[in-house]
């Protein structure tokens, strides 16, 4: 547990320091090429495409998480390789992206990058204020899918277990819509993303929570009350904490609305929701690091009492 703390605060250090991989090398891509040969290969019947589905998510994390076993146990090459399936400054980057965008009165533009890199609904009616509260909404859960749910799963099971929870995520992603294309091949994906980000999404609306200075008690009972609302039983968690502690309302026509505050979703909101995501980035490094001290602590003494013994 020691070097896997270790490795996890060595991992958010390389995202923050490290340019990201080419498309070429970055195991995330070859995990997309991975699922789109899935569907290549997928039959045509509804319940055979159910069982090809999990067939081929199975494989896929099987696959993932024996080549991860397989990276050396150095400590930097474990961290190097979980930072590859860590995205927290590419998070913050694309939401910065949009925020440029708005801030320059160019709508196109920021519409453009919100499809292009935040969300797959249709984007081209947005106003500005949609923009801006899809782009919060889109940081608040990918701060949990992206971040906070990959070291979860990185200490909880180390770089094999990362590496498959990675692979679910991306089949979800990929695979996770309710229409004739994907109902029946990406449910099972769909199902397994949920209960790998059951624990980190919780966890990302507590976070948020203690990062919400003066906005604590409402941004509970916003999430308390609304975080049921969203089609995933975990997006809703730490959307619902993201509006109660920037006392706004985050809406998507059609399907939710998160928080009743009167605070409008704008460029401004979205530098607010972008400093409470660094908050909880700096509880998770001092968590860590705490963590690794203490296990440190904890060897010293178990090799000392031995050397009792």
């Amino acid at each position: 547990m020691a070097k896997r703390v270790l490795g996890g605060l060595l991992a958010l250090a390389c995202d923050a320091l490290l340019p990201e991989l080419p498309n070429q090398l970055h195991p995330v891509v070859w995990m997309g090429k991975w699922i789109k040969r899935g569907e290549q290969f997928a039959p045509s019947n509804e319940a055979d495409r159910l069982v090809w589905g999990a067939i081929w998510l199975g494989a896929g994390m099987g696959l993932s998480a024996g080549l991860a076993a397989r990276i050396p146990k150095h400590p930097l090459a474990q961290a190097l390789a979980a930072q590859s399936l860590l995205a927290y400054r590419a998070l913050d980057r694309a939401v910065g992206e949009v925020q440029t965008a708005l801030v320059a009165d160019d709508l196109a533009e920021a519409r453009r990058l919100l499809s292009w890199h935040l969300v797959s609904r249709d984007t081209a009616e947005l106003s500005p204020s949609e923009v801006a509260a899809a782009a919060i909404e889109s940081l608040a859960e990918n701060l949990s899918d992206s971040v906070i749910a990959p070291l979860f799963w990185y200490l909880a099971a180390g770089l094999p277990g990362l590496a498959a929870y990675r692979m679910s995520n991306t089949f979800d992603a990929m695979w996770g819509y309710r229409n004739q294309r994907f109902e029946y091949l990406g449910k099972v994906a769909a199902r397994c993303d949920d209960a790998l980000n059951l624990v980190p999404a919780r966890l990302t609306a507590g976070l948020l929570w203690l990062v919400a200075h003066g906005q604590r008690q409402r941004t509970w009972q916003v999430v308390w009350r609304d975080h049921g609302k969203t089609a995933s039983p975990n997006a809703g968690w730490p959307m619902a904490a993201m509006a109660g502690a920037l006392d706004t309302q985050l809406i998507k026509i059609g399907h939710y609305a998160l928080g009743d505050g009167l605070t409008q979703p704008d460029p401004a909101l979205m530098q607010t929701a972008r400093q409470l995501a660094r908050r909880v980035m700096f509880l998770v490094v001092v968590g860590l690091a705490m963590g690794a001290w203490g296990a440190e602590q904890v060897n010293a003494e178990a090799q000392r009492f031995k050397a009792i013994g």
